[in-house]
């Protein structure tokens, strides 16, 4: 393997590392204390609630708007598209 190829297979392990669950030190200090959550768990209390996984490809400047408003009501954005989704749907 080039040393470029070198370089951008840590560069991505160093990025997925920053985005892990339970990484805490980097990036993650806000849950830092918090005990990491068990992919399964966390599918299994989705499951309990009755939430199904559901991608969807947005233009960037809707998702800057959803941000933005989940931000301001302090609240997650699967929150905040739910309603948006909700309140769209019942029009």
């Amino acid at each position: 393997m080039k040393k470029t190829g070198m370089a951008k297979s840590d560069a991505k392990k160093l990025m997925g590392k920053m985005v892990a669950p339970g990484a805490a030190g980097i990036g993650n200090a806000a849950n830092a204390d918090t005990a990491p959550i068990d992919r399964r768990e966390q599918r299994k209390r989705d499951q309990a609630l009755g939430l199904v996984p559901f991608a969807v490809k947005l233009n960037s400047d809707l998702i800057q708007q959803l941000t933005t408003l989940a931000k301001e009501r302090d609240t997650d954005l699967n929150t905040v598209v739910a309603e948006v989704l909700a309140k769209g749907l019942a029009a």
